[in-house]
């Protein structure tokens, strides 16, 4: 089992930096994050991590109060960085165009046509203010670099900064922005890509590619992310001179994580083996296993800009997973699905610890 690995794996740089036994992170899920998924990967050596889109301070605050019970480990809260277009309003022309085209969902589930809201998002500012006053041990970054403010603040309060890259210039970008460690993500990974310097659709370098790149080209830790759910994955990402990888779609397919029964089962089903990059739920890039809403939605003009897209397939998602129907949900997954084979958080972690240098 995972706390039986702990022995075995080496300290590195990430090990050290983290305060943590294994070099394994959870990736961070926006809206199926779990405290207990969380708290299962920080208590087995890992370093948990939760994903606090759209959150505001209050349940921010909240959020950390929950893990703080449930693990006395270090864990990681995420935030996504704005590029200045996050609360910019539609026209309401727009918005209600937008809104006839994801009516038919809401009927489906007889949910009320949503009107326009003054504001998609909470303030960033406020996240951030939140998210450092409950003193995690980390706190990572998607999107962009975070203001210099943000991780002097941050290292004066002891919290370990981390954010991600998708490209070689993103990792040299957030080493010179002044962050702990980076995560070089690759195409293979589910959910969103989150490239910031270029267009997510030229910036789509597969993990084994980006990994070895970024490590010679930073001197900060490197964390590989992406196609990795098992040994092989585990010992290739090191062997490429990663510190650490994360892992996102083995964890979301265990039981203590915040996926419906029938999103794990579609997990593991032929389907997770054809992933697609789709803008269809949240108007950015991201890697998921495709269904009506994604079909429906393949002609870019029909999707309404970030974020008033995910705001707006936000108002069906939650009852559609309530429901268990998975044609009117975001099903994020990456191309790794197929090698998902355990039930448990703790079995990923020691499936994944199998692969350790030397064992």
């Amino acid at each position: 089992m995972a706390q039986d690995q702990r022995t075995s794996a080496r300290p590195n740089r990430v090990t050290e930096l983290f305060g943590i036994d294994l070099p394994v992170i959870l990736g961070p899920f926006g809206g199926v994050s779990s405290v207990q998924l969380t708290a299962a990967v920080s208590d087995g050596g890992g370093l948990g991590s939760y994903g606090l889109y759209g959150y505001d301070a209050e349940a921010i605050h909240k959020t950390a109060g929950q893990l703080k019970a449930a693990t006395a480990r270090p864990f990681a809260l995420n935030l996504w960085v704005p590029d200045g277009s996050e609360n910019t309003p539609l026209a309401q022309a727009d918005y209600d165009r937008y809104v006839g085209i994801l009516r038919p969902y809401l009927d489906e589930l007889d949910l009320p046509l949503p009107e326009m809201p003054e504001r998609y998002l909470p303030d960033f500012a406020e996240q951030v203010a939140a998210t450092l006053e409950t003193g995690p041990a980390v706190v990572s970054f998607v999107f962009g670099v975070p203001a210099p403010e943000i991780i002097e603040e941050a290292h004066r309060r002891g919290i370990v900064v981390v954010a991600t890259a998708t490209t070689v210039t993103e990792a040299l970008a957030l080493e010179a922005g002044g962050v702990d460690a980076v995560v070089a993500t690759g195409m293979e990974a589910g959910g969103h890509r989150v490239s910031f310097l270029k267009p997510a659709e030229t910036s789509l370098m597969g993990t084994f590619a980006l990994v070895p790149q970024v490590a010679d080209a930073v001197k900060i830790p490197v964390i590989a992310a992406g196609g990795i759910a098992d040994r092989r994955g585990y010992r290739a990402a090191l062997a490429l001179g990663a510190d650490a990888v994360q892992v996102g779609t083995a964890f979301l397919a265990t039981r203590e994580s915040a996926a419906v029964p029938e999103y794990r089962a579609i997990l593991r089903s032929p389907a997770a083996g054809e992933t697609v990059l789709t803008r269809a739920f949240s108007g950015r890039l991201a890697r998921g296993i495709p269904n009506r809403v994604v079909a429906d939605l393949a002609d870019p003009s029909r999707i309404a800009p970030f974020p008033a897209q995910n705001w707006l397939t936000g108002r069906f998602r939650p009852q559609a997973a309530s429901r268990g129907k998975t044609e009117l949900m975001s099903l994020w997954a990456g191309q790794a699905a197929p090698l998902i084979r355990h039930d448990s958080a703790a079995d990923v972690l020691s499936e994944l610890l199998a692969g350790a240098p030397g064992l």
